[in-house]
């Protein structure tokens, strides 16, 4: 398995912006994309945020990564990378 990690920046005053676009478009489109075993948001904390999303493949996760930093949002992206899982429980 293969896990697309991502920091955020979210400017001053956009968090419920980014929440709320998280919910309704982000999720929403990473359940939809191929390969998708799970995903976890954490709450923004200081104007940034954290995602891991993890793919069956890395093939899969690096087509989810570029298609994320195409993507418009409320949000900058501080990294984005493709990681291998290594343990799980």
């Amino acid at each position: 398995m293969y896990a697309v990690v991502a920091q955020v920046s979210i400017p001053s005053g956009k968090e419920d912006e980014a929440i709320e676009y998280l919910q309704s478009t982000v999720v929403p489109r990473v359940k939809q994309a191929p390969g998708v075993a799970a995903g976890y948001w954490v709450e923004p904390k200081d104007g940034h945020g954290q995602g891991i999303i993890v793919f069956e493949s890395e093939d899969a996760a690096k087509t989810a990564r570029e298609m994320a930093m195409q993507q418009p949002g409320p949000v900058t992206f501080d990294s984005i990378e493709v990681r291998e899982v290594i343990a799980n429980i």
